[in-house]
Parts: C-alpha cells; structure tokens; sequence
C-alpha cells in the first residue's frame, strides 16, 4: 500500500488553488462541492490543502515548493511524483463515500473501475447508512459490548443478511432488525487451508471469513499479501497458538505439499 487512504474534512475552510483553465475549474468543483472556500496563494497561511493546475510543468514544481514550505499538504495535476496526496475517482451515495485511487498512476482506471461500481451499489445505500446512524444509540444500548456490537452488524450487513447493502430495501429493514436481532454466536474456530500464496485464489466465502475475522491464526510462513485480507484491527497470532474465548477466530495454514 503506497497511500494512506484518508477522507479529508474541509467544509468552511479554505483551499489554495494555483492555476486556470479547465484543470484547475474540475478542482475548483470538486473543493467547492466538498464545502471548502478556494482562495489565491496570498492566502495560503489560512489553509492546510492547495491544488496547483498548471500546464507549464517548471512553474507547477516551483509552486508546489513555496507551498509545500508553508506546511501545505499538495496536489499538483499530472506530476503524481509532486504530490503529497492523490484525488480518486468517487462514488457518491451520500453520505456513503467509496473512493478508487491508484496513487497517480492511471485516473483512467480510477474512472473505469468506479462506473463499474455505479451500476452494482444501489440507489438506496444512502438511506441504510443515515438509518444506521440514527439508530447508533439504540444499537449501543442492545449491545453494550463493542465485540458483541461489530459482530451483531457484521451479520446484519452479510450477503442475505437483513440489511445486507446490495439488497433492495434494506434501509427500510433497520427497525425490525434491530427489534428481532438475534445475538451473536459465542466462540467460533474456521479452518482454512491455503492453496497458495496468491490473495486471487481465496474463495469469495474465504475472503468473507478473513475480513470478518476477530483473530487469525497462522502458520508463520503465510504471506502478507493474505493476511492484509483480514481487519486491520484483527488480532494475529503465529501457529501453535489457542483461539481466544470469544469472537470468530480464522486458522490460516500451508496446503501440505
């Protein structure tokens, strides 16, 4: 991973914006459609974010420079190799937010991948992550435990789940999963023998498991690019090694040769 993923809160506040034309006009629409003021390099000293969109390419690397000096964090169109962060391509379903980024190296199939995404995610999504919202206090009531909470929701948003995302109607399913909810299993230990060190060889039920999982359990030889399948928050622990008391605990191990 060559970016940390951010999104940046900027509603109110102000943006430098260094440049003319049609390049700096789209960054121009897309800070202002994000509630942030554009303002002149004059003002950089009331900013924390700049965009520079020039053609000439000497005077976009002198820009990024003075702006960079004044502790701005910026973005240069087209010199991916002068930016300190990257735009993405953005799906909107307010207030769900789905960004596809490459870190400078194709916008075009930042573009492409992100229309895919426009015909699967339904209109609706929307409307199931502001019901969830709303109904956040309720939530932390049924389940006062933060384990027994994510579990709970985990469930709930799963392919066939009640209020799974990709299904129609399931922002108007919040109330009654939240009345007829069963609570979530206690312990659970699933084994998975790993065909090889290829993430792309996972099943969709094995990619499902590591991303659910509470703990992995691994064989120490397991390559990264498998284990960064599961949560950021999981909990690993190398081979021999006992599954916790609670929560789904995934075991990782080598196809014997």
């Amino acid at each position: 991973m060559n970016s940390l993923p951010l999104f940046h809160r900027i509603a109110g506040t102000k943006v430098v914006l260094v440049g003319n034309g049609a390049m700096a006009e789209a960054k121009q629409r897309l800070v202002e459609r994000a509630g942030g003021e554009i303002c002149s390099e004059a003002e950089a000293h009331h900013a924390r974010l700049a965009f520079v969109a020039l053609e000439d390419g000497r005077k976009s690397e002198a820009a990024a420079l003075r702006l960079k000096r004044l502790g701005l964090l910026v973005n240069v169109a087209d010199r991916p190799e002068l930016c300190d962060f990257t735009l993405p391509s953005v799906l909107e379903r307010e207030p769900v937010l789905i960004a596809v980024g490459t870190g400078g190296a194709s916008a075009g199939l930042s573009k492409h991948l992100r229309l895919r995404l426009e015909r699967l995610l339904p209109a609706g999504l929307g409307a199931l992550a502001s019901g969830l919202s709303e109904a956040r206090d309720r939530i932390r009531a049924r389940w006062p435990d933060g384990d027994d909470r994510r579990r709970a929701i985990d469930a709930a948003l799963s392919e066939h789940g009640p209020l799974d995302p990709l299904a129609g109607g399931s922002a108007e399913r919040v109330e009654s999963w939240l009345a007829d909810a069963a609570e979530p299993q206690g312990a659970q230990t699933v084994e998975i023998t790993l065909a090889s060190d290829d993430p792309d060889d996972l099943t969709l039920k094995q990619a499902r498991l590591l991303g659910m999982a509470d703990t992995v359990l691994h064989d120490p030889g397991i390559a990264e690019a498998i284990l960064i399948r599961a949560r950021a928050d999981a909990r690993r622990v190398a081979l021999p090694g006992d599954p916790p008391a609670d929560g789904l605990t995934v075991v990782l191990r080598r196809a014997k040769a």
